[in-house]
């Protein structure tokens, strides 16, 4: 059920491994996916769910988007029909050592860099899952001896034997609320289900600073191996002052924050948990400190634009929730012009207060109804300025900047109201400002 990446990939190995595969997709199948789908000979519909075709089925792929609550998972359900997840179905048919990446905040940082650290030391390695890649899809050649997944809480919904080699938790913070009733608890047992069958010679490794990660770690048994990151305690790995400290037993590693392509706590975070996880694959000290020095993220994640009138513009599209906001807020001594807004996911601004009064200088609310966010800051920011284009946020931002100030779009929201998705929005955002630049410059030569 589904033919996006993860949908297709999934058809595309259970006909290697012989099943009678049919798939079917409530919205219009992309054409590359149509393409492939037809090329292997594996029949499909689109537009539609036909009840009795997908009641028949002995096992369900569902891809992670689409919804246990929907009425003809339900009835599947109920007939005693197995539904699972792609991840799932793939990690069936690979002996490749699997690190699995999950938490609200973080996921794709942390997976890009395990990979590269991995690919820098000469591993055949696979990148799988929320980050876009089918992992059943990589599995049909099976050429990889380790995949890096990044593992969403949708994902992990629909798995039950799943087993990495190595877990790691970065985060739970409240997010996708609508689709676990609610309930924090829900969204918490979600994230919980990437070591639920993981055994002794696996690895778990969980930042412990959060303290719904620690609660739930108390009220459970682990078989695994447990390494906790912290950027306040003594532990494992940890951060002292400047610099990430890993107890390595009798030795430690020291890695300066300096010698890194990253910046802020919360990438401190995942650089942790990164070198943790390439220092139990047996990834040598040196060969982690060269690949953190060339690591380049992806796009739209405190991504540093460009600079007019001593002026830096960062595209922080990715930063969809309150939680990832305040990690980008904490990586600037800077004064901010901070750019938010957009579709409001039940956010508790509260949470950022303190950094906001600490360091905005200025609002400028980018939304269709920037209602709740003018609540939350009219009395703490004086300046506050609502749009609804990013030509006239960037122009605006730039008007309220000083030198030296930095122009942060981190909206804490997603971004259905006026852009495609939060891609669309980061590259708006980039070519507003290259086009600001390029008028300043003209009036520079003139």
């Amino acid at each position: 059920m589904g033919a996006g990446e993860s949908g297709t990939g999934a058809a595309l190995l259970a006909k290697a491994k012989g099943f009678d595969v049919f798939v079917s997709d409530y919205s219009e199948i992309a054409d590359e996916y149509k393409q492939e789908l037809t090329a292997h000979n594996i029949p499909f519909e689109e537009g539609q769910h036909s009840e009795g075709k997908v009641l028949e089925s002995q096992l369900i792929i569902k891809s992670p988007g689409i919804s246990e609550k929907v009425a003809i998972v339900q009835k599947a359900i109920q007939q005693g029909v197995r539904v699972i997840d792609e991840i799932e179905f793939a990690s069936h048919y690979t002996s490749a050592k699997i690190i699995a990446i999950t938490g609200t905040n973080g996921k794709t940082t942390t997976a890009l860099l395990t990979y590269h650290l991995l690919k820098v030391a000469g591993c055949k390695v696979g990148l799988a899952g929320n980050i876009g890649h089918s992992l059943a899809k990589q599995v049909i050649e099976d050429e990889f001896d380790y995949y890096v997944v990044e593992i969403s809480s949708f994902q992990l919904d629909g798995t039950y034997t799943f087993k990495p080699f190595i877990g790691v938790l970065l985060n739970i913070t409240p997010d996708h609320m609508d689709r676990y009733d609610y309930k924090l608890s829900n969204y918490v047992q979600s994230k919980f289900r990437l070591v639920q069958s993981m055994g002794r010679d696996d690895h778990f490794i969980y930042y412990q600073d959060n303290d719904l990660i620690r609660e739930e770690l108390e009220s459970r048994e682990f078989k695994a191996n447990i390494h906790s990151i912290s950027l306040y305690h003594t532990t494992s790995a940890y951060l002292d002052k400047d610099q990430m400290v890993f107890d390595q037993g009798a030795d430690t590693l020291n890695i300066l924050l300096a010698e890194t392509t990253l910046r802020g706590k919360h990438n401190a975070i995942n650089m942790m948990a990164s070198v943790k996880s390439a220092l139990l694959c047996g990834i040598p000290e040196e060969v982690i400190k060269a690949g953190l020095r060339t690591f380049e993220n992806a796009p739209h994640r405190l991504e540093y634009v460009t600079s007019i009138n001593k002026v830096d513009f960062v595209n922080d599209s990715k930063a969809t929730n309150v939680d990832a906001v305040h990690y980008a807020l904490d990586s600037f001594d800077e004064q901010l012009v901070w750019i938010a807004g957009g579709v409001d996911k039940g956010n508790e601004y509260d949470l950022i207060m303190e950094s906001v009064n600490e360091k905005v200088k200025a609002l400028v609310c980018l939304g269709k109804d920037n209602q709740k966010l003018r609540d939350a800051f009219h009395t703490e920011i004086i300046n506050l300025l609502e749009t609804d284009n990013m030509k006239d946020a960037v122009r605006s931002a730039m008007g309220y900047a000083t030198a030296h100030d930095v122009v942060l779009m981190s909206p804490a929201c997603a971004s259905f109201d006026l852009f495609k998705n939060y891609q669309d929005r980061g590259e708006q955002f980039k070519a507003a400002v290259w086009e600001l630049k390029k008028e300043f410059e003209n009036q520079v030569m003139s």
